[in-house]
């Protein structure tokens, strides 16, 4: 007799629904082992720069694969800052995969945005325990950990809120159906203004 092996539903937290399951795995990596490295280094080396050294590296590591990599390929989004060269000023840049060309997995968003999310309110619980602790000599690997996240955060964040504007706006303005409506009702008015 043949056992059926149930296939999980869309949309839970399962790699083996994943569409890029090398990128998820990668990024899932990344997000966890500066972490594991902060709260376990001691257990494996008394050297505290070493450990600085280390979760500093992976932070960095892990700072610039979701940016560049696994937000792209896991949600359809990327950003980037760049520096006018006239002015000096600074301007954020979000970009967003065409609504049709990229069919976002389940999966693999809901994997994204909980990691996203999760990851800077770790860091924060983390300076408060480095804090109430009075362990102090912590507090600058977790403020620059608390930077590199929170960067990434609420720059995806913000990048998802542009992308879902622009698709929305897109798709009123040249859909057929709203923008033929209120190009006749406009026209309709002016010929029917002084009945």
């Amino acid at each position: 007799m043949e056992q059926a092996q149930t296939q999980p539903p869309p949309g839970s937290l399962s790699w083996r629904l994943s569409s890029h399951p090398i990128t998820l795995l990668t990024f899932l990596t990344f997000r966890v082992s500066s972490l594991l490295v902060y709260l376990f280094g001691m257990l494996f080396t008394q050297n505290l720069v070493l450990i600085f050294i280390i979760t500093i590296l992976l932070l960095a590591a892990d700072f610039y694969y979701l940016k560049n990599i696994a937000g792209r390929r896991l949600v359809g989004l990327r950003w980037w800052n760049e520096v006018d060269q006239q002015s000096g000023d600074s301007q954020w840049v979000f970009e967003s995969s065409e609504p049709g060309t990229k069919m976002i997995n389940a999966t693999d968003s809901r994997f994204f945005w909980l990691a996203l999310y999760s990851q800077p309110a770790l860091w924060f619980a983390l300076a408060l325990v480095a804090i109430i602790n009075i362990g102090f000599k912590w507090l600058p690997l977790v403020a620059i950990a608390l930077v590199l996240t929170v960067t990434n955060t609420l720059a995806f964040s913000r990048c998802d809120k542009f992308s879902q504007a622009s698709n929305i706006a897109g798709s009123a303005l040249y859909s057929g159906n709203l923008a033929g409506s209120i190009a006749s009702n406009m026209v309709g008015r002016l010929f029917t203004f002084g009945r």
